[in-house]
């Protein structure tokens, strides 16, 4: 008879081990700016202004109903999880006191429950006390579909969360879960203060003043935000290490273009950090030259993809919903429109003369940590192909105007995407080869500030998705790709019933897709687990549910007088940043 106990220690063992590899594969060296003199005097509020660059600007700092990555970098300073994984895949407490195992404890050995001990003497910035109550409190907003929380994905395994005590929180999960470590870690799992949110904890969540002036356990707090433009920080006097953050106050700026804030980094010193540098690789060497800063790159698993829509943009249901499930699109709705629109992407051309040594052209969707890289697909670029698909799905060009066309409807497409150079760049090389197969073509960029919003009386956000192509990036947020691959399940379809705060843009459903999804949700096996992802990923390709482009590397751009900063593929550039100084 098998001994579960050893079953369960050892099934879980190699879970992590098989997720740390991956994660050290898949993370590139840090190419490190030019350095000079020496670090500066420590010391809380010790050093000057630290200038942030992000070209698109930051509108909300709730990062439960934030939909940006930008909205996430920036509650990130202010707000902290229990954990996060760095670089190499190892879990780093933050308000944890340790990170949870087997042996200590933590990990259940039936596998169906984790228990976390929090820091003591933490508190919020405004004096009062963390407690096991606010962990307890962020999963019953993060699980109230009244909120229209964006972070449910992290969450959907846990049954329930309770205080043993107040410095002791246990997470009851509904099976067993081999992905344990998704609540209340990295990203999505920033602690919300309860005395703060809990008379918003509704349908008027959006309203809460603290989305725009946040009280946090981080090491600054905001003194000023204006949505779209600045976010002004300072210090947080209640920071349980004395002698940190090194700086006296944090401006990060919104707005303007990717070019702009490598130049103020590298070319005149005017800023000291430029987020997501999306820039052509001859521009960022150029910049380079001047000598006041450098470029760090890091490979992990954001890749830049194009959604085709599976739903109607043009036509409403009766009460207004456009892009609804219960439209289906005129022509993607066809897996050969769907196909041809795949082999008519010259993923080499794009990589070659826009990413350069920042971007990889890949066919998957899944490519960090490596061990979860599919080893099935591959893509081509072939017109003749797109061509014959489109010909024989009955799209020709009847009334010989230059667009294909089927009973009437002509083959036209609205392409939309936010603005940067690279995107924009991206869009031509794509519209060129479309319109080349008789389809037309129309290219919209939306700034990212707004493209990018959570606001759900906002038509132009990508999750409303109303045009027929949409070119973004997004990535999973853990070394556990289980969060991230729920995605494109059914249920996780954005609607005007929950505020359009869904990720699964392309409108794409599958039960079997879904059933691959919720096996992977309780199997231990690491080796079957693995292959259950790969699975998700190949049905994804062939499918067509999403069309990959580029596995893109994080690029950002710092002072040469700055130092601290260490990337890590799973949380937000300023993850760390109370460490930041000034040399």
């Amino acid at each position: 008879m098998v001994d579960l106990t050893k079953f369960i220690r050892h099934r879980f063992l190699a879970l992590l081990l098989i997720i740390a590899l991956g994660v050290i594969a898949c993370t590139s060296p840090k190419p490190q700016p030019p350095q000079s003199g020496t670090t500066a005097p420590s010391g809380r509020g010790a050093g000057d202004t630290l200038r942030l660059l992000y070209w698109q600007a930051p509108t909300i700092l709730n990062p439960h109903l934030a939909v940006g990555l930008k909205d996430y970098e920036a509650s990130r300073i202010v707000y902290e999880p229990l954990a996060t994984y760095d670089k190499s895949g190892k879990l780093i407490p933050f308000l944890a006191a340790e990170i949870p195992t087997l042996e200590n404890g933590g990990i259940a050995k039936d596998g169906k429950s984790v228990t976390w001990k929090l820091k003591q003497g933490v508190k919020w910035s405004d004096g009062q006390p963390f407690t096991a109550q606010d962990v307890v409190f962020t999963h019953k907003f993060v699980s109230n579909p009244k909120v229209g929380a964006t972070s449910t994905a992290s969450y959907d395994a846990v049954k329930s969360v309770e205080a043993i005590n107040d410095y002791t929180v246990k997470i009851n999960f509904k099976t067993v879960n081999p992905a344990w470590s998704l609540p209340f870690v990295g990203e999505y799992g920033m602690i919300l203060p309860r005395h703060i949110f809990e008379p918003y904890n509704g349908a008027n969540a959006r309203e809460s003043p603290a989305n725009l002036i946040p009280v946090g356990t981080g090491p600054y707090l905001v003194t000023e935000f204006r949505p779209s433009d600045i976010i002004v920080y300072q210090p947080n006097p209640q920071f349980r290490e004395a002698d940190k953050p090194f700086f006296k106050r944090v401006e990060l700026k919104g707005g303007g273009d990717a070019t702009s804030a490598a130049r103020a980094v590298l070319q005149t010193g005017d800023a000291d950090y430029g987020w997501n540098i999306q820039v052509e690789a001859p521009i960022l060497q150029q910049l380079q030259a001047a000598g006041k800063g450098g470029i760090i790159t890091l490979f992990g698993p954001v890749v830049e993809r194009l959604y085709l829509n599976y739903t109607d943009p043009n036509q409403a249901t009766k009460d207004g919903e456009r892009s609804s499930k219960q439209l289906p699109h005129p022509f993607f709705s066809d897996i050969k429109v769907r196909q041809a629109i795949n082999y008519a992407i010259d993923r080499d051309t794009i990589v070659k003369q826009l990413y350069g040594a920042t971007g990889k052209p890949t066919a998957n969707l899944l490519v960090s940590p490596k061990i979860y890289n599919s080893p099935n697909n591959s893509y081509e670029f072939n017109l003749k192909k797109a061509a014959a698909l489109l010909d024989s799905a009955g799209w020709v060009d009847s009334n010989h105007n230059g667009t294909r066309d089927k009973k009437g409807v002509e083959m036209k497409v609205v392409f939309i995407t936010s603005v940067n150079p690279l995107r924009q760049k991206t869009q031509q090389i794509i519209k060129q080869s479309l319109e080349t197969l008789g389809i037309g073509v129309e290219i919209k960029s939306i700034d990212g500030s707004i493209f990018f919003a959570s606001d759900p009386a906002n038509p132009e956000t990508y999750n409303h998705f109303y045009a027929d192509m949409v070119m973004l990036a997004t990535n999973n947020f853990s070394p556990d790709p289980g969060a991230y691959m729920k995605e494109w399940t059914c249920d996780e379809i954005p609607q005007k019933s929950n505020n359009w705060s869904k990720p699964n843009t392309t409108r794409y459903c599958n039960p079997k897709y879904d059933a691959l999804w919720r096996q992977s949700t309780t199997e231990l096996n690491p080796e079957k687990r693995r292959q259950l992802f790969i699975q998700m990923n190949d049905m994804l390709i062939k499918d067509v549910g999403v069309i990959p482009l580029v596995d893109r590397a994080t690029t950002i751009a710092i002072s040469k007088r700055l130092d601290g900063i260490d990337l890590t593929p799973w949380d937000s550039d300023t993850w760390n940043i109370k460490d930041w100084k000034r040399k």
